[in-house]
């Protein structure tokens, strides 16, 4: 079970560095493929997430703190309604918005 936690947190994680580039690439450059990198990494980040606990609480590897879980999904959530908002009508102000929800998400998984 460890070993597909761990695989499930790299996927987690490059799911992240996907929110954050799509965001940046968004925001300097305006390219027209930063919402799709956007979008998909944050469905990435929101599956593998999901999928992190899941093993978590099937194999006991850790205490799982749901308060904190919750708080994380909503946020995850609101990064792809952000990110598929951002596919329809392409604006550097939601990708911001994305990019610094991201950025909440880490704080939030590092400090709490």
């Amino acid at each position: 079970m460890s070993i597909l936690a761990s695989f499930l947190l790299f996927l987690h994680m490059i799911g992240l560095a996907g929110i954050l580039a799509g965001a940046l690439m968004q925001l300097m450059t305006d390219n027209a493929k930063s919402v799709k990198v956007l979008l998909h990494s944050a469905l990435l980040q929101l599956v593998s997430g999901i999928a992190l606990v899941g093993v978590y609480e099937m194999g006991d590897l850790d205490d799982v703190n749901h308060m904190k879980i919750g708080v994380k999904l909503v946020i995850a959530l609101a990064i792809v309604v952000v990110g598929f908002v951002d596919k329809r009508n392409p604006a550097t102000k939601l990708a911001a918005a994305a990019g610094l929800l991201g950025v909440l998400n880490i704080g939030l998984a590092v400090f709490w």
